[in-house]
């Protein structure tokens, strides 16, 4: 009995300072670019655009040389909100059009949703891209507290406005409703400033911040201004000789700027110590005027929305004082969708990994990044879409192609190569921007010897010649082209008739993950979206109907009449 006295006094107090030691819950801050190049940022070999503040994040924490996403936005999106591959969710075939009636499916419950569980506070700022045409597909119905930005791909940086399939309208958000009064302010600085005020205004007390930064940049705008970006920031790029190049450079370095004023934040609000963050593109990027962009992806081939690797390898990292083995170069195997699972365990362990929906594709790779183990994704399945009569899949050092998009037009090698000369490098630069300051506070920039290593370890180069192998044609017709990534990853050298079995073996994991397809959820553009009946705005066209699935005739006259007034 006096046992059983003592264990009820000195058990709580034993609990309670267990509690009182146990770590807390790091902030996530997930910044995501769009239509980045893998040799637009300097970590990976480029000296030609100055990215200082994502390369310091790179040499003091991972970065991911073997990370993979989807071909295109939609689809990439949707699997790092879901951790499902998109042949699971409907989204596999191109992307979600303004027009269109659909969205990520509601049923799907998504990452912020996921964070709220464990006791997060969680933002978007940004480009959204997963369906408006009702309300409730839209961020603030699906998890996140805030959101000023955009709901569709893509937008003039100036104006806001996007134009689709001829039909314009304006598209800049605060929470749901439309913000005239950011018209004129670059979207890049929009969606920093609200990232920098999320970050200020969070209170600690009320449990850990997930922000979500999705980026517009660099995506292409609207056709009459394809790479908006102001001259003083061009003027700054005056190094790189062609000037499309050089516009999406001044890009790209707005966007860089950005990362360093939210890190910056974070050391401010004194979160830096306690965050994970993670720097992302959506896909490869849009090279030689494709999508009227001028990424690279040199040395890899192909372009975004391809299939090859400089369509779906893309650059990322991982930073974080949680990692104990950090400055490396990861060549650990990783997928878009892993993203769900790896930051759910670094959030709340394996407890809340035990909550995760049924049928995820994700693999939680955090205890791999922690302690540097091998990854536990054996396989990737970069897409099946059947309406183009494409698909992809990577098992180990092994990659499959089988067919192609845009008939074989982009499935070459693209530059611009640019500046990869090591010595044209402004190593300096790093140390003085905002992200290197920051990290060198906390003492966790590495030496410049070491981040010479970093990049080096970190930079894809090619052979020219190779013993064996052919080149691949690879046609709606032909056979499918096998790569051994890991000795080719520039994917010069088919070598399906050197190693028949292993076709073989890919063929059917792939067509395993094709019997588990859902149909693409694609659907034609709704007239009702039309921006002129919502005094040119694109909006949530699909929650004014009535039971008829017909216009509301009040809303409508009201909505018309507001339109004739612009």
């Amino acid at each position: 009995m006096l046992l059983s006295l003592l264990l009820l006094i000195v058990l709580p107090n034993l609990i309670t300072s267990e509690d009182e030691n146990l770590p807390a819950k790091p902030n996530i801050i997930f910044i995501l670019a769009d239509d980045l190049g893998f040799n637009d940022v300097g970590f990976h070999g480029s000296a030609e655009i100055p990215t200082p503040n994502i390369d310091a994040l790179a040499y003091s924490g991972i970065i991911l040389n073997r990370y993979y996403v989807a071909p295109i936005c939609t689809p990439s999106r949707s699997a790092l909100m879901t951790g499902k591959y998109p042949i699971h969710t409907g989204m596999q075939h191109t992307v979600l059009y303004a027009a269109e009636p659909r969205g990520l499916p509601l049923e799907e419950k998504i990452l912020p949703q996921y964070f709220n569980d464990l006791g997060y506070t969680s933002h978007i700022a940004g480009k959204w891209h997963l369906g408006h045409w009702k309300l409730k597909y839209t961020p603030l119905y699906r998890g996140f507290s805030s959101h000023v930005g955009f709901w569709s791909g893509h937008q003039d940086y100036n104006d806001h406005t996007a134009v689709e399939n001829n039909l314009w309208g304006l598209d800049m958000r605060n929470g749901t409703e439309v913000a005239y009064d950011l018209h004129g302010q670059y979207t890049t600085d929009v969606i920093t400033d609200q990232s920098v005020k999320v970050i200020a205004n969070h209170n600690s007390t009320n449990g850990p911040l997930f922000l979500y930064v999705a980026h517009a940049a660099c995506h292409s705008s609207n056709p009459y201004n394809p790479l908006p970006v102001p001259d003083s920031d061009v003027m700054r790029m005056g190094h790189i000789a062609h000037y499309k190049r050089r516009k999406f450079a001044a890009m790209v370095s707005k966007m860089d700027d950005s990362v360093g004023r939210i890190v910056d934040q974070l050391r401010q609000s004194n979160m830096l110590e306690n965050s994970v963050i993670v720097f992302s593109s959506d896909n490869g990027g849009p090279a030689q005027g494709f999508n009227l962009n001028f990424a690279s992806n040199y040395p890899l081939k192909g372009v975004k929305n391809t299939l090859w690797e400089g369509g779906v390898r893309a650059a990322g990292l991982i930073w974080s004082p949680l990692l104990k083995k950090s400055q490396r170069v990861s060549n650990q195997t990783m997928h878009i969708v892993d993203w769900l699972p790896t930051l759910l365990e670094a959030a709340g362990g394996q407890a809340a990994l035990a909550n995760l929906s049924q049928g995820i594709d994700g693999q939680s790779i955090w205890r791999s990044l922690v302690q540097d183990r091998p990854s536990p994704r054996l396989n990737v399945l970069h897409n099946i879409d059947d309406i183009w009569g494409s698909a992809a899949i990577s098992v180990g050092d092994w990659k499959l192609v089988k067919g192609t998009n845009y008939r074989g037009s982009w499935d070459g090698w693209y530059g611009p190569a640019g500046e990869r000369n090591p010595y044209r490098y402004d190593w300096q630069s790093v140390v003085k921007s905002q992200a290197g300051r920051a990290l060198e506070d906390l003492k966790m920039l590495p030496s410049r010897a070491e981040q010479q290593r970093l990049r080096a370890a970190a930079t894809v180069t090619c052979q020219g010649r190779f013993a064996q192998g052919t080149s691949c044609k690879a046609t709606a017709f032909s056979a499918p082209c096998l790569f051994h990534i890991r000795d080719d990853p520039c994917e010069q050298f088919n070598l399906a008739k050197q190693y028949p079995d292993v076709v073989i073996a890919l063929l059917a994991e792939l067509e395993r993950f094709n019997s588990t397809a859902v149909p693409p959820s694609n659907k034609p553009a709704d007239p009702r979206a039309d921006p002129k009946y919502w005094n040119y705005t694109w909006t949530n066209f699909g929650d004014y109907q009535n039971e008829d699935n017909e216009y509301a005739i009040g809303d409508l006259r009201s909505t018309l009449a507001t339109a004739k007034t612009v």
